[in-house]
């Protein structure tokens, strides 16, 4: 595979396990071989990545049998589904002064443990508000790795963010979408009990806690006062006093990335009724929607290595918001004759979230802006997202059908473009946020 030019080089580490710049054998005798290492921060990234979204796709495709199992109302149920976003908002700012104190991979290492925990805690609590807390307690796990991701492939893979950054997306996509797919059938196959189809995922999170444990013991990174590298001669200093808010491009990147999840999350939530209210059957609305979410698998690789090879993302940003928009086009024109069609434009669409992504990694030079920016654009993000799938629900409410839900979807495709063009531009937050030193 060529190396590819992402303009980006690679600053002095943070403490930590995976954060730290690999070192040679004979730097430490304790220390892994650097292709070793490698090695297993790579599994640890996809095993990581594939646990990012099952805590919710698996509860969405049980949250009748879990509605009924534990006596909620419907507007319990209603808040369980909009959790999420409000976790990772919340919970995602905290990321960057752990990483700080700790190192990035044991706090990844400990959300992971955080979605073990979870996930095989919340179906046996036996009341709403305790499933309500063990949820939060996994979401917190994905909430802190979901910033954290970008960090460790920039500090890892400084000349190959694309490509990692595609692989990390793509196990991503294949983890939602096997959660949706998988749950209700393994439910069945478990005796029908939906306890066991919720907390098998829990099984999946343990397996990635192994990687980050053997990086933290190895390489001496459960404690912050451990020996740091020595710097590269050639990485630029990690900025003193970033503000991030003051950064035309970290509000841009934040916008996009809130606009491309309200996207996402109106697609995963109602899309299959939208369908099913045209007339198509459930099962082939549900496979609809599993088309749209599985479009993400491959075109979350090859979406961020191209986006690296080009000195200004905008265009993906277009292509991507087109695509939308026709989809959009084509679920008010003709949503059952053309259903196939406009789930595959939805599903090429949905796929901004790669392309923002690669974009944090692109938009900081260090290691600092690139956690900086990456809580920023993602907490802030996530809490514009929240209003989204609701006020969709109200409009289909009072309108009585899907004509101004899906005009509203078609609008919000519009800021999402200008944003993203502009959050696309070959410029870092450190230029535009680092305060110059007075003479």
């Amino acid at each position: 595979m060529a190396i590819e030019e992402t303009r980006t080089t690679t600053s002095p580490p943070i403490r930590g396990c995976a954060d730290q710049e690999p070192r040679s054998e004979t730097a430490s005798p304790q220390a892994p071989p650097r292709a070793w290492a490698t090695r297993l921060v790579i599994v640890g990234i996809v095993l990581a990545a594939l646990n990012l979204r099952p805590a919710i796709t698996s509860f969405g495709a049980l949250l009748e049998e879990v509605r009924n199992g534990l006596g909620m109302s419907g507007s319990v149920a209603g808040l369980l589904t909009s959790v999420p976003p409000l976790c990772f908002a919340v919970f995602g700012v905290m990321a960057p002064r752990l990483a700080r104190r700790f190192g990035p991979g044991v706090v990844v290492c400990a959300g992971m443990v955080a979605i073990t925990a979870g996930l095989a805690i919340r179906p046996y609590t036996g009341s709403a508000a305790g499933f309500l807390a063990a949820s939060a307690l996994a979401l917190m796990g994905i909430a802190v790795s979901n910033v954290l991701m970008p960090v460790i492939v920039k500090r890892w893979f400084p000349d190959r963010v694309g490509s990692m950054t595609g692989l990390y997306s793509m196990a991503l996509a294949l983890g939602t979408s096997a959660a949706a797919a998988l749950t209700v059938p393994m439910t069945d196959a478990l005796g029908g009990s939906w306890r066991s189809g919720l907390a098998v995922w829990a099984g999946l999170a343990g397996v990635a806690v192994l990687p980050w444990i053997a990086l933290v013991r190895t390489r001496g990174a459960a404690s912050p006062g451990g020996e740091r590298p020595p710097a590269s001669a050639s990485a630029p200093p990690e900025p003193d006093g970033l503000r991030i808010t003051r950064s035309r491009t970290a509000w841009a990147l934040a916008v996009f990335f809130g606009l491309q999840a309200t996207a996402a999350y109106i697609t995963m939530g109602w899309m299959p009724q939208i369908f099913r209210d045209a007339g198509v059957s459930a099962g082939t609305a549900g496979l609809l929607l599993a088309v749209t979410m599985v479009m993400g698998v491959p075109l979350a690789f090859v979406i961020p290595r191209l986006a690296t090879r080009l000195p200004h993302q905008g265009p993906i940003v277009v292509a991507l918001g087109a695509c939308g928009l026709a989809g959009y086009a084509g679920l008010y024109a003709a949503p059952a004759g053309g259903a196939w069609a406009w789930a595959l434009l939805l599903g090429v669409s949905n796929c901004a979230f790669p392309l923002a992504l690669t974009m944090v990694g692109m938009r900081a030079r260090t290691g600092v802006g690139v956690a900086q920016l990456s809580a920023f654009a993602q907490s802030t993000g996530y809490l514009l997202s929240i209003p989204g799938p609701l006020l969709v629900g109200v409009l289909y409410q009072h309108s009585g059908g899907w004509g101004l839900p899906i005009a509203l979807m078609a609008a919000l495709m519009v800021p999402q473009i200008a944003v993203g063009v502009l959050a696309g531009r070959d410029r870092t937050v450190e230029d535009e946020a680092t305060p110059v030193p007075r003479p």
